[in-house]
């Protein structure tokens, strides 16, 4: 990876993150649209699955004042919602690597929307299976279910904006300065 293709790609992804400090709507998050777009031009993938979580990580460090213990002490991280998360990043990921093969509006619109669901789906399920506020039924795990259908909307928008953000002026980017271009991004 060339320098210049590093500070590019940072760039972008720096401002999401940098967004995601800012108050905002529980779930309204860059996290999923970083996800899409790094599986989408990084070349080396491992940078794609490396960059969201390491983002969402130092992001939630700061947000919820925790230190580096409070996730690796005693393997007790294993227990909470941290890898239901995660996973829900890691499976964006995938979606992007399969669906962003080449970009267009309709191919990102569909990730954003995709990425939307598998983070609902996957870490609602992690508070149904790891909460004591559900029981371990079915009926639980439908009323978990239910109790985010509101902040889903939130998903979806954050999702959408930041994707149109990220792609659009990448795109853009692409477009007016032809010369600027890395090299080593896939187009």
């Amino acid at each position: 990876m060339s320098k210049k293709s590093i500070y590019i790609l940072g760039g972008f992804i720096l401002f999401a993150v940098l967004s995601r400090l800012l108050p905002h709507a529980y779930n309204f998050t860059p996290i999923g649209a970083i996800a899409l777009f790094g599986a989408a031009y990084f070349s080396d993938k491992k940078w794609a699955l490396i960059v969201p979580l390491a983002a969402l990580w130092l992001s939630d460090l700061y947000l919820n004042n925790i230190v580096y213990t409070a996730y690796f002490d005693g393997f007790t991280w294993l227990t909470g919602g941290f890898l239901y998360l995660y996973g829900s990043v890691i499976m964006i990921v995938l979606l992007g690597y399969v669906l962003l093969k080449k970009v267009t509006f309709g191919r990102v619109l569909g990730g954003a929307l995709g990425a939307s669901v598998i983070f609902y789906v996957i870490s609602n399920f992690g508070v149904w299976v790891t909460s004591p506020m559900y029981p371990p039924t079915l009926e639980g795990l439908v009323t978990c279910y239910v109790a985010a259908i509101p902040f889903f909307h939130y998903t979806i928008a954050g999702n959408v904006i930041y994707s149109a953000l990220l792609f659009g002026g990448y795109e853009w980017l692409k477009f007016r300065y032809p010369s600027v271009l890395p090299a080593f991004v896939k187009s």
